[in-house]
This record gives C-alpha cells, structure tokens and sequence, in this order.
C-alpha cells in the first residue's frame, strides 16, 4: 500500500493514483439508470481456412473467384443477466467448378445487461449484440483470406435488424403452421 504523504511533502507521480482515491469513489458513483450492455468479453471460438487448389488457384492471370457469404448468429444465455452471442461468417470461393478457398469463422461475446425489459431481450441479443461483434469479425476474415494468398476479403456489415425481423417471421409462421 503507498504511504501517504504528509502535509507538504511531494508525492511520486505513480502514487498520485491511489487504490483508496479509487475505493472512495466507486460507492458514491451514481447508480445506473436505464438499460445497460456490457461487453465482458470477445474471442474466436473457430477458425478454418482451406485453400485445396494451392498453388494453382494462386497464379497470377486467373479470373477473380465468385464468393458467396452467409451470416449465422448463435446465442447461449448463461445466466439471467449473461450471453454468449456467436458470429458464424462462411465466405466460399471458386473459379468454374472449382473451390479456390473456404474461409470459416466463429466469433463470440460475452455479454452482460441490466434493465432490460423482457421484450427488448431478444433484439438486443440479435442486433445490437452481432452489430458489436462484426467489425472484429470482420478484420479477422480479411486477414485470413489476405493469409492465403487472396486479396483480402472485405464484408459489407449485414443488416442486423432485417436478419432478426425476418426469423421472427418466420419463427411465427411456424407457429402458425404448427
């Protein structure tokens, strides 16, 4: 623990930071108020890159390879309060018949959130929770496809609040159906 300094003696710059200025602070901060989203934590949960036709889907002079992408988004609650979402991004390429590259990824959060009304749950979770995510994700799938040997691939962010309105349709449409 730092020794204090007694009146008008000069402290160390790494003392002006004291754990008890910290500890006296923190109970009488406000309380929060509203809803609130915390970010515990980010991390790659799997991570695949597969590049089959190397070196020939290498060379220089070949067309560009058509890419298709598809964006799941997976969630686990873990406590009343913490989720774990999860970013699964599959970008296929391929030249003809041919697979030039296969790049999968999944990438987590775990979140936290207080105040929040049963009804704002689940959008929170589907949009504004991958909408966090996405950028890291993002940067990922370029560097991995920048890695083997292609340009890198840049994703265009997806509309989350569309994804989620559609499954809600169709979620209802099953329920109707059913």
């Amino acid at each position: 623990m730092a020794k204090k300094p007694k009146k008008g003696e000069e402290t160390p710059a790494e003392d002006t930071l004291s754990i008890e200025g910290e500890a006296a602070v923190t109970p009488e901060a406000p309380a929060q108020q509203g809803p609130m989203l915390s970010v515990l934590a980010q991390y790659t949960k799997d991570q695949s890159f597969e590049n089959p036709g190397a070196p020939n889907s290498l060379r220089s002079g070949l067309p560009a390879p058509q890419i298709g992408v598809n964006i799941e988004i997976g969630r686990q609650m873990l406590d009343d309060d913490t989720v774990e979402v999860t970013l699964m991004l599959k970008a296929e390429a391929s030249r003809e018949s041919e697979v030039a590259f296969i790049a999968e990824l999944e990438y987590a959060g775990l979140f936290a959130f207080q105040g929040v009304g049963m009804e704002e749950v689940q959008p929170l979770i589907m949009i504004e929770c991958p909408r966090l995510l996405f950028p890291f994700a993002r940067q990922i799938m370029a560097s991995m496809t920048q890695n083997g040997g292609f340009p890198p691939i840049l994703l265009d962010p997806p509309d989350f609040t569309a994804m989620f309105r559609d499954e809600m349709m169709r979620r209802a449409q099953e329920t109707g159906v059913n």
